[in-house]
């Protein structure tokens, strides 16, 4: 009767089982690694901020991913409480300006009819401007110094006084996969070859990052606006900054949408959002207990290590690249304003803009708006802001001749200045009648 030899069993079955270059004396140093993805750190810190804007992205961030403590600090700031206060050191504010969501300073805004000015409007209006400002425009015929886009913007749909928007969907989840699958590998991978510590580490990585994508994902996105007053007037009024000019019409309710609305993150757990706290308290613990098991594992589990960090790291890297700014502007046009009609024209000049600006708006006091737009006081102004307020007001045609700035009393520069800006008006007003917005 043969009896197989035990010990030769077990050198051959330690073989199968041996990891790759388990031979090898070399290994990865732990400061190493932290030195490679340190520097990139941040990249995954912003690719959170992607969370609330696409759908299904905060049920897709179980991968190993670098920059775990600097997500820690970034976030923990959000959590209230003694403990949180002395593990997060800083600055406490609110989730919106945290995720960037708020803090921009729109500009200037003049009411056409109720005569309400607003030195500052709120972060949606900055959104809605740089919207368009993207915009091409057709070219109105005239002079041209510095050229002026003006915008019109037709509001017809007046948002809810508080309303969740819908996130976007154009986010495929197809390549969340990568990461999740290379992280999920790498772990499965020193488990066979039974390297527990680098497992352990990547598994640690895989967990933390997905408990922390649900809770910090677990935001709602919220737009409010104020309710408008009883009989307010149209709410139409210029949006002014050096270069762009933006008209919006419609009623009180859906141009104080844009001046003065708000975009808000709320949590369940508000206003301590103390989840956060303690997910911000496990990224902490991750990070820690990476720099103390990776350098105990084998050099195989440090490759496998390493490798689903660069993965992740190239995943939050294409995060981070997309357009926040621009993500942010598709929800307040297309989610919340419900997509108005937007026309741009290009004026050669700022005198021409305003005039243009007067025609489409047909303000009441015209000479309001003319003095805001062109503080400018000298004779050969006031004369002209006489001469266009008067026939704006009589709604008169414009049409200008050499009658209009020969005038006894003005030297020749004087004339020749007021004979550029008529002309420039009339440039304006044939503009106005041939495009009749």
């Amino acid at each position: 009767m043969y009896i197989a030899d035990v010990s030769r069993m077990l050198d051959i079955r330690s073989m199968v089982t041996t990891a790759p270059l388990d031979g090898s004396r070399f290994t990865l140093d732990t400061s190493g690694v932290a030195g490679v993805f340190g520097g990139d750190e941040a990249v995954s810190a912003m690719a959170m901020a992607t969370i609330h804007v696409y759908e299904h992205r905060r049920w897709l961030g179980w991968y190993n991913s670098p920059g775990s403590y600097t997500i820690a600090r970034r976030y923990g700031l959000l959590a209230k409480s003694h403990l949180f206060d002395g593990l997060f050191p800083g600055v406490r504010t609110n989730p919106a300006t945290l995720f960037g969501f708020d803090g921009w300073k729109g500009p200037k805004f003049w009411a056409a009819h109720s005569g309400t000015i607003i030195e500052e409007t709120s972060h949606p209006a900055a959104l809605f401007m740089m919207r368009c400002a993207s915009l091409r425009g057709k070219e109105v015929e005239g002079r041209t110094t510095q050229s002026v886009g003006v915008t019109i913007a037709k509001l017809t749909h007046v948002p809810d006084l508080k309303m969740v928007p819908k996130r976007i969907s154009a986010y495929s989840p197809v390549l969340a996969s990568i990461p999740i699958s290379v992280s999920v590998g790498t772990c499965v991978a020193c488990a066979v070859f039974s390297d527990w510590f680098s497992f352990l580490t990547i598994l640690l990585g895989i967990f933390s990052g997905g408990i922390s994508c649900l809770v910090i994902g677990s935001g709602t996105l919220t737009f409010t606006h104020p309710r408008p007053g009883d009989g307010c007037p149209p709410g139409d009024g210029i949006l002014s900054s050096d270069d762009e000019v933006v008209l919006l019409r419609g009623e009180e309710g859906a141009v104080n949408s844009i001046t003065r609305g708000r975009f808000s993150l709320n949590f369940a757990s508000e206003p301590e959002y103390r989840d956060i706290g303690w997910s911000s308290v496990l990224l902490t613990f991750q990070f820690v207990a990476q720099l103390l098991l990776i350098p105990q594992g084998s050099l195989f589990g440090q490759l496998m290590f390493v490798s689903s960090l660069a993965v992740s790291w190239a995943y939050n890297s294409w995060l981070s690249s997309l357009d926040k700014e621009k993500i942010q502007r598709e929800i307040l046009v297309n989610n919340v304003l419900q997509t108005p009609k937007l026309t741009k024209y290009i004026l050669g000049t700022r005198t021409s803009m305003v005039v243009f600006v007067l025609l489409v708006l047909q303000p009441e006091d015209p000479s309001r708006i003319l003095d805001e737009l062109l503080p400018n006081d000298t004779k050969v102004w006031t004369k002209w802001k006489s001469t266009i307020t008067d026939l704006l007001r009589n709604k008169e045609t414009f049409d200008f001749g050499v009658t209009d700035w020969d005038l006894h009393g003005f030297t020749i520069q004087e004339k020749t200045l007021l004979e550029t800006l008529f002309k420039d008006a009339q440039s304006a007003y044939d503009g106005f009648m041939r495009y009749s917005p």
